[in-house]
């Protein structure tokens, strides 16, 4: 196969995951919270239980009026939701769907490489509650600033274990070194990683920097049209990046019942019921308070991540 053609395979599988499986997780999570809450959800667009209402609302926010507001720092304000977008995207690149050549590139330093993209995204934060000229954009900023550089150390302690344990930081070659006890001896880790990967996208309950009874919008407050479905579009991406990590990194990734040719699947699988416990959560939990959240960090999370990196560390050392 030329290698152009290789590339555009690899960059359009990228493309169409980015923008399919956000759809489908944002469905669930209307159809999931309906059941939960005893109601129906989206029943009219597209006919059969409303299974076009996301497609509907992109349609919708593509012909609203994109307003900047007079006092914004234009450039910032409009780069601002694309910045969001990128560490998404790129994280999908080098997360393996599957054995072999199902992964758009394939890095062995494929964590580090994840875990680095993904702080990106407080920049685009940043820069939209700066640049909006609002108070409470503003706030929301900082609130979503602190929150992400708390869980950060967290979520990198968490995956540092599973990658000592595995020793390497390929994606690939963590799913192949990967055995079902790893599972109980890693769960401290998963439920961290975990944890913290919901204070990464900030959702519920540490959806602080959006809190709509305190700050409006929080950072999105003054964004419409596109640009604020940009917005949208990386929490529903964000939502299938951690859920994918998740699988690959504690619940084997593509291994499953059945040949290797059917890896793909079992990923999908894993990766879709990861993304049900995430809307499970914020239908479940109410959101917590900002003291809350830095002593569930601090006091919790990064002492038992620091337990369980040495007990990785001594078990790999006695063999």
């Amino acid at each position: 196969m030329p290698v152009w053609l290789e590339l555009a395979l690899r960059v359009g599988g990228v493309m169409i995951a980015f923008l399919v499986l956000p759809l489908i997780v944002g469905q669930t999570e209307h159809k999931v919270m309906a059941h939960m809450q005893g109601r129906l959800g989206p029943m009219y667009a597209g006919g059969f239980h409303g299974w076009a209402q996301l497609v509907a609302d992109g349609v919708k926010f593509a012909q609203k009026e994109d307003v900047t507001p007079r006092a914004a720092d234009r450039p910032v304000f409009k780069f601002a939701p694309i910045i969001a977008l990128l560490p998404y995207m790129l994280a999908l690149l080098v997360i393996p769907l599957g054995p072999g050549d199902l992964v758009g590139q394939s890095l062995d330093i494929g964590l580090f490489f994840v875990l680095a993209v993904l702080g990106i995204g407080v920049v685009a934060v940043l820069m939209s509650g700066w640049a909006s000229a609002n108070k409470y954009s503003l706030l929301g900023a900082l609130r979503a600033a602190a929150q992400l550089m708390a869980y950060e150390l967290p979520l990198v302690l968490s995956a540092a274990s599973v990658a000592m344990a595995a020793g390497t930081l390929s994606l690939s070659g963590i799913v192949e070194a990967w055995r079902p006890w790893w599972l109980a001896w890693q769960l401290p880790a998963a439920i961290i990683f975990f944890i913290a990967g919901l204070a990464e996208i900030r959702r519920p309950p540490f959806d602080m920097p959006v809190a709509d009874s305190e700050l409006v919008f929080g950072y999105m407050t003054e964004y419409t049209g596109l640009r604020f479905a940009f917005f949208l579009l990386a929490e529903y991406v964000g939502i299938v990046v951690i859920s994918a990590l998740t699988s690959v990194l504690f619940l084997g990734g593509w291994h499953g019942p059945g040949p290797d040719s059917l890896g793909w699947l079992w990923m999908l699988i894993k990766t879709f019921a990861v993304a049900f416990v995430v809307i499970w959560i914020r239908v479940s939990y109410p959101r917590l308070r900002e003291d809350q959240l830095q002593r569930l960090c601090w006091l919790v999370l990064v002492p038992v991540a620091l337990a369980q990196l040495v007990l990785t560390a001594v078990v790999r050392v006695l063999g």
